[in-house]
């Protein structure tokens, strides 16, 4: 396949990967910022995207964002592949002061207490709901039973005041980055457009005096010519 990887990555090699990109997160993050930058679109549409993408970092499906952000991209008339990018806004870096901010913020919205420590918590509730998943699944063939108490906890607790705490940091967030990314997308197609341009008239310059100079020595060969007849 075209698209296909040459060097085939093991599992250890993916998640570290995730965790920390080849070349540190800087470089993965103007890798974006350029991706996006030259995307032939109008600056309102690609920010539109970008918002997008951003706002889906603030909801609790982790491993669905890019279809949230493509389905917010398409709801709101913005770019698709520039909300795909704006998800990056959401990584290892972030998550956990998007999970905090998003759970203090539903459990206020929600009048549920909100735990202190909450990235032990967190994670406690993520592996027993992890745990009671697997457990189940493998009750469906055997002889086990069927426990839903970790991700009854892990819903009541964490996915709902998540899913419900986001929206608001998240639109907010997402509000920010495109009116932040407007006129910098706008600044970089114009200067990018001048370039060309100036580009082409450089090229335009070249083949006239080419041209010019062709012409000339066209004249002077059939001077020559006419002296020598």
């Amino acid at each position: 396949m075209v698209f296909k990887r040459r060097d085939r990555r093991s599992p250890v090699q993916v998640v570290s990967e995730f965790l920390y990109p080849r070349g540190g997160w800087t470089r993965a993050f103007h890798y974006v910022k350029h991706r996006v930058r030259r995307l032939p679109d109008s600056p309102e549409r690609i920010a539109r995207g970008i918002g997008a993408g951003v706002f889906a970092s603030f909801t609790p499906f982790y491993g669905l964002h890019f279809v949230i952000a493509a389905l917010c991209a398409r709801l709101i008339n913005g770019n698709f592949l520039a909300s795909l990018s704006g998800t990056f806004f959401g990584n290892p870096l972030t998550y956990v002061p998007i999970g905090v901010i998003s759970l203090q913020t539903g459990h206020f919205v929600l009048g549920t207490k909100y735990k202190e420590r909450v990235s032990n918590s967190l994670l406690e509730k993520f592996a027993d709901a992890g745990s009671d998943l697997w457990d189940n699944c493998v009750a469906m063939f055997t002889d086990r039973k069927a426990h839903w108490h970790g991700l009854e906890v892990f819903f009541d607790e964490i996915f709902y005041p998540y899913m419900i705490g986001g929206i608001v940091p998240g639109l907010i967030a997402g509000a920010i980055c495109y009116y932040l990314s407007v006129p910098l997308i706008r600044a970089y197609q114009q200067r990018r457009r001048a370039k060309i341009k100036a580009k082409f008239e450089a090229i335009r310059k070249k083949a006239e005096a080419e041209g010019d100079a062709a012409d000339q020595t066209s004249l002077v060969s059939s001077g020559k010519r006419n002296r020598d007849n």
